[in-house]
């Protein structure tokens, strides 16, 4: 058995989480791209994310960068959750709009790590920036082969 990648490691368990990540699926997220602690996801604004104002509520926005996070801080096959997170608001979405969010690894040392997100439409305007600080915790991503 040949030994993977950083980054194949990291797109093999972006694949295994997202098949089990009903929340990601259902508001149309797609992973574009994913390497050792980065990821960009994608997603189109629907009619039915949008507030009061007309435009996306803060939630699904915050949601969509959450994810990003999610997959480029779980590539190294560790289980690693959000210790906790913020998000500056900058400009609105508005329904139709294509939107990525591009994570990336600030720092990762012993159980935690820091990550940025940056939100943006297909215009490449910052929509949100978010930081996310991650912990590893007990348990893999992907089922260990037994190969006795």
């Amino acid at each position: 058995m040949t030994e993977q990648s950083a980054d194949e490691l990291a797109l093999h368990c972006a694949q295994t989480m997202f098949a089990t990540d009903p929340c990601s699926q259902h508001l149309g997220m797609e992973i574009e791209s994913v390497a050792a602690g980065k990821a960009v996801m994608t997603m189109r604004v629907q009619p039915w994310m949008l507030n009061g104002h007309g435009s996306i509520q803060g939630g699904m926005l915050f949601t969509f960068a959450d994810s990003a996070f999610a997959f480029a801080c779980n590539g190294y096959n560790k289980v690693t959750i959000g210790q906790g997170c913020s998000i500056d608001y900058l400009k609105p979405a508005f329904a139709g709009e294509f939107l990525r969010a591009r994570a990336r690894e600030l720092h990762r040392g012993g159980r935690t790590g820091t990550y940025d997100v940056v939100v943006e439409n297909e215009a490449g305007e910052t929509l949100a920036l978010f930081r996310g600080r991650s912990y590893q915790v007990k348990g893999s991503i992907l089922k260990e082969e037994n190969n006795d």
